[in-house]
């Protein structure tokens, strides 16, 4: 058995595994929720959740492939928000909220353009100077938002085309345009991971980088790879984010950042590298989203929700850490 088919078999059981506990917690969470407060199972919050939950999300499984390498992105947010400000600055010049359906698609591929290209430079740090991850993107998210606060001065950015607001807003039949995005991205992602040879020479290198260069695996390409599928990810949710809003700003979606790592964490990937799953993501991702939902009509405040989120990390790493030492004890 090779060391590719062996990393898959593993991954996929203890990917199982994990899905199975989440879904688990989802539906205890479900129940939870419920019996706090009625209005929960309202056909609205639904609604509502199906609309916010695809940009944190898609940037959850941004966060995800990235661990998979055995690193991080944490410019996710910054180069999410540069996207979408670059794209309403173009729209600002092509006739703002009266541009066309054509304008908007030019407006999508500069978005996607600017998050193709900053996910190459993380990629270029990080395998051609060799900077570790966490510092790499640590700066670049820094500059990324930086640059945003230059280009539009402080201010929001507003009135975006009609177009571009039914990404965030419109509905396919009873089903929001964004959530229909969002299943398509993991279903992509999923294909990609588990069907394709990237997928594959992905995971070894999370799981053993000295086996992939013996394998031939060019380690330096894939992280590129890695990387600029991560920016265009976080660009996707800028899309989103800004077509939802009507609006971008340097300092959206802030609280992001956290919670996509505690999601990919949560969801069974490993932050050393090597194993993560998209169906474990979707299912820690739909239990946050619920678990927000429910503090939000219980008039929790948000900075407790953000201890919250910060501390169930925390816990969720000290975990894992017991677990692994458990069997290989």
């Amino acid at each position: 058995m090779t060391n590719s088919s062996l990393t898959a078999r593993l991954s996929r059981a203890a990917g199982g595994a994990t899905n199975l506990q989440l879904l688990l917690v989802c539906i205890a969470v479900l129940i939870t929720m419920s019996f706090a407060n009625p209005r929960f199972l309202n056909a609205y919050n639904f609604e509502s959740m199906a609309f916010f939950l695809p940009e944190l999300g898609i940037l959850s499984i941004a966060v995800m492939i990235a661990m998979l390498t055995g690193g991080i992105d944490l410019s996710i947010v910054g180069l999410a928000n540069l996207s979408a400000i670059t794209a309403g600055l173009f729209f600002q010049r092509m006739g703002g909220a009266e541009a066309g359906i054509g304008t908007v698609l030019i407006g999508v591929a500069i978005a996607l353009s600017v998050g193709l290209l900053g996910g190459l430079i993380n990629g270029w740090l990080i395998s051609r100077l060799r900077i570790t991850p966490i510092l790499a993107t640590l700066g670049t998210g820094q500059v990324f938002t930086g640059l945003a606060l230059v280009l539009t001065g402080g201010p929001a950015i507003v009135g975006f085309p009609a177009a571009w607001n039914a990404i965030g807003n419109a509905k396919l039949g009873p089903i929001p345009v964004p959530f229909v995005i969002f299943i398509a991205v993991c279903v992509g992602v999923w294909l990609l991971l588990s069907r394709t040879a990237f997928g594959l020479q992905l995971m070894l290198i999370g799981t053993n980088p000295r086996a992939a260069v013996f394998a031939g695996i060019n380690r330096a390409r894939m992280l590129m790879y890695s990387y600029a599928l991560t920016g265009l990810l976080a660009a996707m949710a800028g899309i989103i984010l800004s077509g939802r809003t009507n609006a971008a700003k340097s300092d959206y979606g802030a609280s992001y950042l956290l919670q996509a790592v505690l999601i990919a964490v949560l969801g069974g990937t490993n932050p050393a590298g090597g194993r993560g799953n998209v169906l474990g993501v979707v299912l820690a991702l739909i239990s946050l989203v619920m678990l927000s939902s429910g503090f939000q009509m219980m008039r929790v405040s948000n900075h407790l929700i953000d201890f919250i989120w910060g501390a169930f990390l925390i816990g969720v790493l000290v975990l894992n850490y017991l677990l692994s030492n458990r069997k290989e004890g």
